[in-house]
């Protein structure tokens, strides 16, 4: 799937993305800067979370329920070795039926299996991006 969308339209990629999740674990690739957070957080939006913490950077991890899902949001920006994925238990994130919504993925490739997407993000413009999700 490729969209190209505007910034002020992406509640309707988030609604396009969940219709079309195989999924629940989803790997987000982009530059720093291009939407990654903001699209998490309009998918969060459309799950029906209205209270969203921002970018676990320096958490890691930032955990969402409703009375219909767990989601869980990873920023492994500042994750250096996979030692500290293993301090954090996020294996055991990996076991659980909820949502997973992981920025900077290459650094947990050693965990994953391949029960995921991946969305890449490509910046055009200040408000115009390009989605392509496999």
């Amino acid at each position: 799937m490729e969209i190209t969308y505007k910034l002020s339209g992406i509640e309707q990629v988030a609604q396009e993305i969940l219709s079309t999740l195989k999924f629940k674990t989803v790997l987000l690739n982009a530059e720093m800067g291009s939407g990654k957070t903001t699209l998490i957080k309009a998918i969060l939006q459309v799950l029906g979370i209205e209270d969203f913490e921002g970018s676990p950077t320096f958490s890691l991890v930032n955990e969402y329920a409703t009375s219909a899902a767990t989601i869980y949001h990873f920023d492994l920006y500042r994750i250096n070795e996979a030692e500290e994925l293993y301090d954090i238990g996020f294996e055991d994130y990996l076991d659980k039926n909820a949502y997973i919504f992981i920025e900077w993925p290459e650094h947990a490739q050693g965990f994953l299996e391949d029960d995921y997407h991946t969305i890449s993000i490509k910046t055009l413009d200040n408000e115009t991006r390009t989605l392509t999700m496999v």
